[in-house]
């Protein structure tokens, strides 16, 4: 029997606003790697890579892609256990929202690209030289 649709319903709801203030155990952080057993490799602003896991209210819930945003908890290192460094408290799925947030990192400014510098360098849809050009 699956998950009663109020426990999903709640989980997307929680994840698609962002909380007004961050706690000083709490980080935005980037999904680089999925661990398996709901663990994830993610990068922190300082650039510094913690393993981290899913709550279990999410669990079967959400599912998180790579490159993706959390919000990740990380216990202090004396109530660590194994290797895991903390616990993915929410889950970024609105990022144009999170990102208007005082505490959203500059370290993940969203990155765009300029058409005009693509064009010159793409060969895509070009025909290659002829030799005929060079004999002239």
């Amino acid at each position: 029997m699956g998950r009663p649709k109020r426990d999903i319903r709640a989980a997307t709801q929680e994840s698609t606003t962002p909380p007004d203030t961050l706690a000083p155990t709490q980080h935005v952080a980037r999904v680089i790697k999925a661990e398996g057993n709901s663990r994830y490799s993610c990068l922190l602003p300082s650039q510094q890579t913690v393993l981290v896991e899913l709550a279990a209210r999410f669990r079967n819930t959400v599912w998180i892609k790579r490159g993706g945003y959390v919000l990740v908890d990380l216990t202090p290192t004396d109530e660590k256990k194994g290797k895991t460094e903390g616990e993915i408290a929410n889950v970024v799925s609105e990022e144009k929202e999170w990102r208007k947030q005082s505490y959203w990192p500059k370290e993940f400014a969203k990155t765009t690209y300029d058409d005009e510098e693509d064009e010159e360098e793409s060969n895509i849809g070009k025909m290659p030289p002829s030799d005929s050009e060079d004999e002239d």
